[in-house]
């Protein structure tokens, strides 16, 4: 089984030094860019389209060559290796998932390590552990990717990415072809396999949400390629280095922020009922759970009493848990029909939380620390 689907800690790093590329006709993509790319972390390279995103990731591995300055992985310049051998160690994932439509998943899976000259068996073994990490069937490794979704065949090039067992992962926008849920669920399961397999993954995106979601750390790169900041999600958003990563970045970035924010709420105790309770008239807003006591909706009982019935119910907003963000905090009491946001834990309605004792936790903890920036949340 290789390394890294053991859970392998990886130890390489990736140091950009002075890179250029300049293609014929003069068009520089990339002008000197200065980067160390940090082990064991997603790296996301974005910026607007022809920022040089895309080169500087198609560098690392030699499916572009620079014109001046070095690409080193773990102090070994990559033009010392041959660029076939250097790909084979490196996994890559592009946006359609490039996949041989006359083979199987399997087969597809199976591909990096075959050419790496593993037996058919280890191949098969690896492959299949890979197709599994991604979520993947056994019934669907053996059909051809024409039967599968858009966001399931994205999940076969990043198995296929994993199947040799690489320290290092390159994906070129991804995520970017598939649907809004399918690209949620794949963003999850991004997040989900690097924080189990320990492995370097760069990613370039032209998204500002996607990137902020999943790096750890966001190279912001401007036209001309030209690195504009590097910095972590939480510190992009508070201190933009310029106008053009504060554009760049949104306008909304002060509620983005509270996403890297902790608001230290504590819920407030909330009545629930479930479906036939006798639900007094003038009641206001009700919080009806089920059998389990998982919350299933909210009942406006003013004008009306009498046993809760399913119709009556509206759909919740967010949940959040206790520990989450103060935006999921927000996020859930504005995106409830009560303006009651629903915490739950192990399952269990622990309480609810309003805007108004959000913002003023936010307060508190700002005069607490003046001067400081709220540290990051572990949600």
């Amino acid at each position: 089984m290789p390394a890294a689907l053991l859970g392998h800690r990886v130890d390489r790093v990736i140091r950009f030094e002075s890179v250029t590329k300049t293609y014929d006709g003069g068009t520089t993509a990339v002008d000197s860019l200065d980067l160390e790319i940090p082990r064991g972390e997603i790296t996301v390279l974005v910026g607007p389209s022809g920022c040089g995103k895309t080169t500087s990731l198609r560098m690392i591995n030699r499916m572009v060559d620079p014109t001046s300055g070095r690409i080193l992985i773990d102090d070994e310049d990559v033009m010392d290796r041959p660029a076939a051998q250097l790909r084979r160690s490196i996994g890559y994932v592009i946006q359609h998932a490039g996949l041989f439509p006359h083979r199987t998943v399997l087969a597809n899976v199976m591909t990096v390590p075959r050419l790496l000259g593993w037996d058919r068996s280890r191949s098969r073994q690896a492959a299949m552990e890979a197709i599994e990490k991604v979520g993947l069937t056994a019934d669907q490794a053996r059909r051809y990717p024409s039967q599968l979704s858009g966001g399931q065949q994205q999940r076969v090039g990043v198995a296929r990415a994993l199947a040799s067992g690489p320290e290092l992962v390159l994906m070129d926008e991804p995520f970017s072809a598939v649907d809004p849920l399918a690209r949620a669920d794949l963003q999850s399961e991004l997040l989900r396999l690097q924080a189990d397999l320990g492995i370097t993954v760069v990613l370039v995106t032209h998204d500002i949400d996607e990137a902020l979601l999943l790096g750890h750390k966001i190279a912001v790169m401007r036209q001309g390629g030209h690195l504009a900041q590097f910095a972590a999600p939480a510190e992009l958003l508070a201190d933009p280095a310029d106008d053009f990563v504060a554009n760049f970045v949104g306008k909304d970035r002060g509620y983005r922020a509270l996403g890297f924010a902790t608001a230290g709420v504590e819920p407030r105790p909330e009545r629930t009922y479930r479906l036939g309770d006798a639900i007094p008239a003038g009641s206001g807003w009700v919080l009806a759970v089920d059998d389990a006591g998982l919350p299933i909706g909210w009942a406006h009982a003013n004008g009306w009493g009498g046993p809760l019935a399913a119709e009556r119910l509206h759909r919740l907003g967010t949940l959040a848990a206790p520990d989450s963000s103060a935006r999921t905090f927000l996020d859930a009491a504005l995106s409830s029909p009560s303006h009651r946001g629903v915490v739950v834990a192990d399952g269990q309605v622990v309480g609810t939380v309003g805007a108004e004792e959000v913002l003023a936790a936010l307060d508190e903890g700002r005069s607490a620390r003046p001067g400081e920036h709220a540290e990051p949340s572990a949600s």
